[in-house]
Parts: C-alpha cells; structure tokens; sequence
C-alpha cells in the first residue's frame, strides 16, 4: 500500500507544476511553501515503508499534515486569486486520493 501511495504522491506533484508556475509570478515563498510541503508527502511516505512501527505511523503522519498543508497553501492562493479554481482540479484530487490512503496507513 505504501508503494501505491508514493506512486499517487508522485502524481500530485505532477500535477502542481502548472499552479506552482503561476503561484511562483505572485508569491514565491508560498510557492516554496507548496514545493516543500509536496515534496515531504512523498519523500516521509518512502523513508516510513522501510520503518517498523510507531516511527513508520509517525513518518506517515508527518506525510498527511504535509499533503494538509498543501490543500490548505492551494486554497489560500486561489482565494489570493493568484491561481483559478479549475487549475486545482487534478492537485486537490489527487491530494484528496494522497490523504486517503494515508488515513488506511494510519488507521
């Protein structure tokens, strides 16, 4: 399943190249903000696989508050207005899909 979530994260990274592109021409540091938050998702997804229990758990939480932060960093640019609704779409789903298979993790 971890696998599956990396993949899924991978994706959601993916799909934030073109909202970061427009986020980086407004606010920059929000736009590092969302680079940093997105890639920790995916990078504590892939060091908790090779952990063993309570620190796996905790590397997978840590990868949920991430993929939170980066819902709630796209939420506040589009209502900034530096990026629009519809250029969310694919990261917010696959966000949601990301913070799915964490809770299945972590629960």
């Amino acid at each position: 399943m971890a696998f599956e979530a990396f993949e899924v994260a991978l994706q959601m990274v993916e799909a934030l190249r073109e909202p970061l592109t427009a986020l980086e021409r407004r606010d920059p540091s929000l736009a590092v903000q969302v680079r940093r938050a997105a890639a920790s998702v995916a990078l504590n997804l892939m060091e908790g696989r090779r952990r063993h229990g309570k620190d796996r758990v905790h590397l997978w939480r840590v990868a949920a508050g991430s993929a939170d932060e980066v819902v709630a960093s796209l939420r506040v640019a589009k209502a900034f207005g530096y990026v629009r609704g519809p250029e969310l779409v694919d990261s917010l789903t696959l966000c949601d899909r990301v913070l799915a298979m964490l809770w299945r993790l972590t629960h």
